[in-house]
């Protein structure tokens, strides 16, 4: 089944410019996902906005932004002066910087997306703009509304395409080092733990794969799942519960630990 584009404009480099499409490159589209039931009856419940002090429901057309000034007072805007804003940048992609893309750190990467030529006449354009980044290893800065908010994106080559990411803003990214003040400087490893260490990444290094990063919480929802629909066709049984288990001290020695894991992973290891 062919996934429609998220966005449709324009790529635009000085003067050159080429039709593009925008595809978001995840999805959560095969996460469990739950409807809220009312026990009884086992019907949806709907969510309603309603006044906070009225009590009362509010009609769709009554519902609008507002930005509170001060307590109990806001300035309301309408839907047409949000969309007005950044009207310029909804249907078109204007590489106005390069920087080199290792100065980009991930904590300013948001969301991805997956940007390609709309148009066969546009290829060309498209492949040299990508290629052009590629070989200088530079991503493009530009601007692009999504969702009806403005936001700073960067275009990354990859592959025959283009990752479009959004950035965030210099405001939601925090300071390291308020998190980070209380390691101490002079804190350093120490030498008789370093090749343990070094040793241990060195058996449990592996290639990425996908399956590094699976949902087990998933897998068991889905058990449950299944298990409730078998359950709906026959009484259930009840299970005896598993004797608890003592809770192991955390209290251990670093360096017995790491000869330890050590000697383990070398037993396996052969």
């Amino acid at each position: 089944m062919a996934v429609r584009p998220y966005w449709k404009g324009y790529l635009k480099l000085s003067l050159v410019t080429c039709p593009v499409q925008m595809m978001p490159a995840t999805s959560e589209n095969e996460k469990v996902r739950f409807h809220t039931l009312n026990r009884e009856t086992q019907n949806r419940v709907v969510s309603h906005y309603v006044d906070s002090v009225t009590g009362k429901e509010v009609k769709d057309e009554d519902e609008v932004k507002g930005y509170q000034r001060g307590e109990n007072e806001y300035i309301m805007l309408e839907d047409e002066e949000l969309e007005n804003v950044a009207l310029d940048s909804t249907k078109t992609i204007d590489i106005s910087t390069f920087t080199p893309r290792d100065s980009v750190e991930w904590i300013w990467l948001d969301t991805p997306y997956y940007l390609s030529p709309n148009d066969p006449v546009g290829q060309e354009a498209f492949s040299v703009i990508r290629d052009a980044m590629e070989a200088q290893h530079m991503v493009g800065i530009s601007r692009l509304v999504i969702s009806r908010r403005e936001r700073a994106v960067m275009l990354e080559p990859r592959g025959k395409g283009i990752v479009l990411w959004t950035l965030r803003y210099g405001d939601e990214v925090r300071d390291e080092d308020t998190y980070f003040a209380g390691i101490d400087d002079d804190e350093t490893a120490d030498s008789d733990m370093m090749p343990l260490v070094q040793q241990l990444i060195k058996k449990q290094t592996k290639h990425w794969d996908a399956k590094m990063v699976i949902d087990p919480v998933q897998d068991r929802l889905l058990d449950i799942i299944a298990a409730k629909k078998k359950a709906m066709k026959k009484p259930a049984k009840a299970k005896p519960q598993a004797p608890g288990k003592a809770t192991p001290s955390n209290v251990i020695n670093i360096m017995d630990a790491l000869k330890k894991s050590v000697a383990a992973e070398t037993r396996t290891g052969k």
